[in-house]
């Protein structure tokens, strides 16, 4: 009862971003993986749209998401000029698995970690895997929570029609 409260009540916040495509969250704190402090407003790609996917080392679905966009995010980049930034809320128990587990996917990603889940609060997160489309004015247009073998072909999708 209480996962369903969390997951009806994320659902709310999450009608609630989307109702008034709020803006991406400017002045949290995040490590990059090497250790460096940077701040969310770094999270950009030059007025071109910017795909944010949460994720975790243990979750499968956010693996699968990430490895199997991997397959295709070159010819995304080509096309649209889309940059997925990667947004690791492993805790203090598990950071220290990101680096590897990212080098060892040799994801082509910008990866960074909420160690604290700052952003991830900010940003509504509930359960991850849980990707945002982000325009070129730094508005959320989009999110999707959970994910499918397939469903990034939705993402996509969402960032093409954008360039319309």
């Amino acid at each position: 009862m209480k996962k369903l409260l969390l997951t009806l009540a994320g659902i709310v916040l999450a009608a609630g971003l989307m109702a008034q495509n709020a803006k991406m969250p400017q002045n949290i704190t995040l490590k990059t993986v090497d250790g460096q402090t940077v701040q969310s407003s770094a999270i950009q790609n030059d007025g071109k749209p910017v795909i944010i996917s949460f994720w975790a080392t243990w979750c499968k679905p956010c693996n699968r998401e990430l490895n199997n966009i991997k397959e295709v995010y070159e010819e995304w980049q080509e096309e649209t000029g889309v940059k997925l930034v990667a947004i690791s809320i492993d805790d203090s128990r598990s950071v220290n698995k990101v680096k590897p587990h990212v080098d060892s996917n040799e994801w082509p990603y910008e990866v960074y970690l909420d160690q604290n889940s700052d952003l991830k609060r900010a940003m509504g997160v509930v359960n991850v895997p849980h990707t945002f489309v982000i325009n070129s004015e730094g508005e959320i247009v989009w999110q999707h929570a959970g994910y499918q073998d397939g469903a990034e072909e939705e993402t996509i999708e969402e960032v093409r029609n954008l360039l319309k």
